[in-house]
């Protein structure tokens, strides 16, 4: 029988600023709100971390985990990176750096939430394979660039 990935949950000290953090600064509906455990309909949740480690672990550890070791990233794609930046920049504190391109070239910023886990917001593939083709770049230049193979390139930009 194959498992199929839900997503993750991810452990917060206060529910309530973490719901307003990835709701409003982060633009996600919420699929529900269980009190203790809000999922998102874009696939994850967050877990008041007192209540999710006396479920885990049924009263045999009574103090949730260190949360935001530096060991775990939220990753969020957005089509409109600078206007998104902009936003951001005004209305949060806990900015890890600004917007600069990584290795593959791929535009983002990274910032903390509430509780100190890693967020990172960059531009989308298709995003990226549009600005990249924009500037001059071949598809065959942007795959060699990128490490994205031809087809994913080819049919991104094509829409499909």
């Amino acid at each position: 029988m194959p498992l199929k990935f839900e997503g993750p949950a991810i452990l917060v000290e206060d529910i309530q600023r973490s719901r307003t953090f990835y709701e409003k600064l982060l633009e996600q509906e919420v699929l529900a709100d269980f009190g203790e455990n809000i999922p998102f309909k874009s696939g994850f949740s967050i877990w008041k971390a007192g209540h999710a480690t006396e479920i885990i672990f049924q009263g045999k550890q009574t103090t949730p985990a260190k949360l935001a070791n530096g060991n775990f990233e939220m990753y969020f794609e957005t089509e409109e990176l600078e206007a998104c930046w902009k936003r951001i920049e005004t209305e949060w504190d806990d900015i890890i750096h600004p917007i600069h391109e990584a290795p593959w070239l791929q535009r983002g910023f990274r910032l903390r939430d509430p509780d100190g886990h890693v967020v990172e917001v960059s531009e989308s593939l298709p995003a990226l394979f549009k600005r990249l083709l924009g500037e001059g770049m071949t598809a065959e230049e942007v795959a060699a660039k990128t490490g994205v193979p031809i087809e994913m390139v080819k049919g991104m930009v094509q829409g499909k």
